[in-house]
């Protein structure tokens, strides 16, 4: 018997991405952000979402994928964590896909090893791949591994 499981899918450059949908509490159209002095370059700001004051972190930058260009205003993937809300910044938001067991691999042995760090797997659809992102792994990373100046 096979496992179903659902994905938040959505793109980073030109990347397919998906994060566990019970992980996900909302996705929001861009939010204004308020800088935050000498945070790590991939913590891009705050957000005030509803009076709850979250993070928003970049996982560009920790995948040290390209900037993303000024006028394309990012989308937000708002996770659940113990500690509370933080948000994931994202290009666009695609759908919620279910996947079974059978279509998952773990990650290529020849990607960089800080982004090997960052992907759980992969899952195979017809047409293209689907990146696990490893959402612990995103929001524990306090080495910098990886990152690049934006």
């Amino acid at each position: 018997m096979t496992d179903i499981c659902k994905f938040c899918t959505f793109l980073l450059d030109d990347f397919f991405f998906g994060v566990e949908v019970d992980r996900v509490q909302e996705v929001l159209r861009h939010q204004e952000m308020t800088r935050v002095p000498l945070a790590d370059d991939f913590i891009r700001g705050l957000i005030n979402l509803r009076g709850q004051i979250v993070t928003a972190i970049d996982p560009r930058v920790l995948l040290g994928l390209p900037a993303r260009q000024s006028e394309e205003l990012p989308m937000n993937v708002v996770i659940r964590t113990e500690d509370g809300a933080v948000s994931l910044l994202v290009d666009d938001i695609d759908e919620v896909v279910e996947v079974d067991d059978t279509t998952f691999e773990p990650p290529p042995e020849n990607l960089d090893g800080r982004t090997r760090a960052l992907i759980r797997g992969v899952h195979k659809f017809p047409d293209r791949l689907m990146l696990v992102l490893d959402v612990d792994s995103v929001l524990n990373s306090q080495t910098g591994a990886g990152r690049k100046s934006a």
